[in-house]
């Protein structure tokens, strides 16, 4: 959908602004889909991305159901230099009696981004596009534009990284933090899910693509970890005192899953993965860990190959477990003779 005030013989001309607090559905589903084929360069911008007033020549301003303050206020001084300027909206945010019921916090945001700016909009000569038969039927005296939604595309070779660290292991939950940002930062493909709590949430919260699992009863993670789709475990073990005592076993859990290790230098893990061929050890360095992800993501038949090493190994360790089994339950035989 083309705004109604941008012509097809000067469409290549300007630029649209998506006026966002954050990447989310109603762009991606909504709006996104309905200005790229417009013709004209979009740009997502947050509350706080304010281009110079003489970006706005010729511009198109696309408010995504909230409208800021910061945006109110450049709209104002530019209006007369903009194509055109929209509202969109996917619920009936413009009524708080809509809201009734919902979370305080949430109407009190509804009230003050997006229902008290209904006559502000209208001053301005906002356009209004909606994304229900209702919600065009219920504004028809705005004329409102309807917007149907598009199907998400699913990303291309996504790579998702994992580290299940229980609280033990807040120092390399926030050791891994700088190194996740840089990591997610260089390649889109890739994504993290990490086990945690609200503290973990917070720790983790500017950092794109990661997702925060809640901790979970053991019976649980057997089964969550079943679940395909990761590809490369994180275990840096860093030298304290009470991880000298810790054993090889989330090396089984990564393996398990169907992924590959990254583990840290004397540590457990060293005693069990032989560097390049069942896993990668890596300096704990945080600029080494960004170079070794980044590294691996990228060699499909690296991982591959490490994987199947690391699978016979877990065999080899099992029946090496086994065979201690055995000799220690016929020690305890022994000595009930």
């Amino acid at each position: 959908m083309i705004p109604s005030t941008v012509s097809q013989t000067d469409k290549h001309q300007g630029v649209i602004y998506l006026v966002e607090e954050q990447a989310n559905p109603s762009t991606d589903y909504f709006v996104l889909p309905a200005v790229s084929g417009s013709g004209l360069s979009v740009i997502r911008c947050s509350f706080d991305d304010l281009p110079s007033h003489n970006e706005m020549d010729g511009a198109v301003v696309v408010f995504v159901r909230y409208v800021p303050v910061t945006w109110m206020r450049l709209v104002e001084a530019v209006r007369s230099r903009l194509r055109s300027l929209v509202y969109f909206m996917d619920d009936d945010i413009l009524e708080m009696g809509m809201s009734a019921g919902m979370p305080w916090r949430y109407r009190f945001k509804l009230a003050r981004l997006a229902a008290r700016r209904s006559g502000w909009l209208r001053h301005q000569g906002a356009e209004l596009w909606v994304s229900t038969h209702f919600l065009q039927q219920k504004y028809a005296e705005w004329h409102p534009k309807l917007v149907l939604p598009s199907p998400l595309v699913n990303p291309v070779n996504v790579c998702r990284l994992f580290y299940h660290g229980t609280a033990s292991h807040d120092a390399e939950i926030h050791w891994l933090r700088p190194v996740m940002e840089e990591v997610l930062r260089q390649d889109e493909r890739l994504a993290l899910e990490i086990v945690g709590g609200s503290d973990v949430y917070r720790l983790y919260r500017g950092v794109p693509r990661v997702t925060v699992v809640h901790p979970m009863k053991w019976p649980a993670y057997q089964a969550f970890l079943s679940i395909p789709g990761r590809h490369i475990g994180l275990a840096p073990l860093l030298d304290l005192p009470f991880n000298r005592g810790r054993s090889y076993t989330k090396f089984f859990d990564i393996t398990r899953c169907g992924a590959v290790g990254i583990y840290s230098p004397n540590s457990v893990y060293s005693e069990v993965v032989k560097h390049g061929e069942s896993g990668l050890i890596a300096e704990l360095q945080q600029d080494v860990w960004v170079k070794t992800i980044l590294h691996i993501t990228r060699d499909e038949p690296l991982r591959q190959s490490m994987l199947r090493n690391a699978q016979a190994k877990a065999a080899e360790l099992a029946s090496l477990a086994q065979r201690d089994y055995h000799a220690l339950m016929q020690i305890q035989a022994d000595k009930q003779l």
